[in-house]
């Protein structure tokens, strides 16, 4: 009798890791459209282009390249987020903030593999860089713009490229996130500021203890205004992600290169210290303190 826990024919147990191609598969695709050519896997996949002959060169390659994918991605949800606002859909709001908040944190991730690259082998191409810069990311910058922390002195940087800069200009101008949130407040009268809700979006939002005693009423008073209470907490857990991703990038910049001058012009950890201190929400967290 054979043992139940062994195979009876041992010719199927030296087959067991081989697995049959299923006739109703398709392999031709001289004429059809494929995986490759849906995902333009070709242009992506030779888009790695190393400037030295380091081998770590392609490493920091591929994590900025696909770190400008998840930015791309985040800034597309992000920009559906502000239009769910504007029609106080928020159902689709959360959703989509949701998705937001595991994108920033995939990108935070991402910095645990870069922390692999010393600094002896960073140090091998670096100088091939150029004056290119992180600093530079159009995605990135699209996505603080959304998120509220203004400045037009950052679109020069884009100068070079009108495309990008009247993009960007657009976005420069427009409503945030929170700005369109802060009109659900007025709308649900909570607040009553007409300064506030007209003001010049291109500016970087100032705290305001109208808006914190609006969002105070909601959280003294969650179950009446619900909606606007799981919102704001959304909103926290989109700053929290975003901030842990910054602080990641700031501790690898530091492991990497210590407190050298940044290749783009900037001092490097301390400027990017700096960023730790900007809250896109200041009242959602200051309310806390007055709970």
């Amino acid at each position: 009798m054979s043992c139940p826990h062994q195979p009876s024919n041992p010719e199927q147990s030296k087959q067991s890791n081989y697995r049959d191609m299923e006739e109703s598969i398709h392999t031709d695709f001289k004429d059809d459209m494929s995986y490759g050519d849906y995902l333009c896997l070709e242009q992506i996949l030779s888009a790695q282009k190393p400037l030295s002959d380091q081998h770590d060169e392609m490493l920091f390659i591929t994590i900025h390249q696909t770190s400008e994918l998840w930015l791309k991605l985040a800034g597309h949800e992000l920009s559906e987020a502000v239009k769910n606002i504007q029609e106080a859909d928020f159902g689709h709001a959360f959703k989509v903030i949701s998705r937001v908040k595991q994108i920033f944190h995939q990108l935070t991730q991402s910095w645990n593999i870069l922390s692999t690259l010393t600094p002896v082998d960073y140090l091998k191409f670096r100088d091939t860089l150029g004056h290119s810069s992180g600093f530079q990311s159009y995605g990135y910058r699209k996505l603080e713009f959304l998120l509220g922390n203004k400045n037009e002195k950052l679109l020069e940087v884009h100068q070079a490229n009108p495309v990008i800069y009247n993009e960007l200009k657009s976005v420069l101008i427009a409503p945030s996130l929170y700005d369109e949130v802060i009109k659900i407040l007025a709308d649900n009268n909570l607040l009553e500021d007409s300064e506030l809700l007209n003001r010049d979006y291109s500016k970087p939002y100032q705290q305001s203890d109208a808006v914190l005693q609006a969002w105070l009423a909601v959280y003294k008073d969650a179950d009446k205004h619900f909606e606007l209470y799981e919102l704001a907490e959304k909103l926290i857990d989109i700053e929290d992600a975003f901030q842990q991703w910054r602080f990641k990038h700031m501790y690898t910049v530091q492991r990497i290169i210590g407190n050298k001058m940044g290749t783009g012009g900037s001092s490097g950890v301390s400027f990017l210290k700096k960023a730790l201190d900007i809250s896109f929400f200041p009242e959602l967290f200051e309310l806390r303190t007055h709970l």
